[in-house]
């Protein structure tokens, strides 16, 4: 094997290397920030229990917790896949993406249309509206280890929140208990409507913007 040949190898291996550290340091990122976001949202939680409501299915009824809990697992999961140097299913790329077009409208919704921090403390609202939404969407626009996302199954980012919908209505109706005010029975069929379609035409936007990244041409963390 002559020189150059010895030197090319070298070379390969070096960059396959570092190539594999950035892999191995993006799937820790993304496994601490997962499990940050969960101790917070346990953290809050912790502070409903002490002021006398332990209801964990009132607590994930909120758009918002729920979400940060999918998206936080999937990050996690993610990064197991990455550490354990398995390919990383397409089942959870999708997911990944559907949980970055959520936590985009929860974002948009909360900043724009309902701000506050009602009963958590500020800061515990700003990580889960501000702070997680923009490191999970970084992370999906930035880093190019995820495949891009079929057109066709642009729809996929709907079944999910319009369950949650629908079992959000069905509590109202059933003992008047909503996460959010717009969504209180006595608003209206038509207010209710609205909202939906409002919600439906968010999330479809979003994920547009999130199946477009998809598509960006940004190095990817492993050859």
């Amino acid at each position: 094997m002559g020189v150059g040949s010895r030197v090319v190898r070298l070379t390969g291996m070096t960059q396959r290397s570092a190539l594999l550290t950035a892999a191995s340091t993006i799937a820790l990122v993304r496994m601490v920030e997962g499990a940050l976001c969960i101790a917070v949202l346990a953290y809050a939680y912790g502070l409903r229990v002490a002021a006398g409501d332990s209801n964990l299915f009132d607590y994930f009824g909120y758009f918002t917790n729920q979400t940060s809990l999918l998206a936080s697992v999937a990050l996690i999961t993610t990064g197991m896949f990455a550490i354990l140097g398995r390919h990383v299913p397409g089942w959870l790329s999708t997911l990944r993406g559907i949980t970055t077009a959520c936590l985009l409208v929860v974002a948009v919704v909360y900043n724009v249309l309902v701000p506050g921090a009602g009963s958590a403390p500020p800061w515990v609202s700003v990580v889960l509206h501000v702070v997680f939404p923009i490191a999970v969407t970084l992370d999906w626009a930035l880093v190019g280890d995820r495949p891009p996302l079929s057109w066709r199954r642009l729809w996929v980012v709907l079944p999910y929140p319009l369950i949650w919908v629908g079992v959000v209505l069905a509590r109202g109706a059933i003992d008047g208990w909503v996460p959010y005010g717009f969504l209180l029975p006595e608003r209206g069929l038509l207010s209710l409507f609205a909202h939906v379609v409002g919600l439906v035409g968010a999330l479809l936007a979003a994920g547009a913007l999130v199946w477009a990244a998809s598509r960006l041409h940004v190095p990817r963390s492993i050859a």
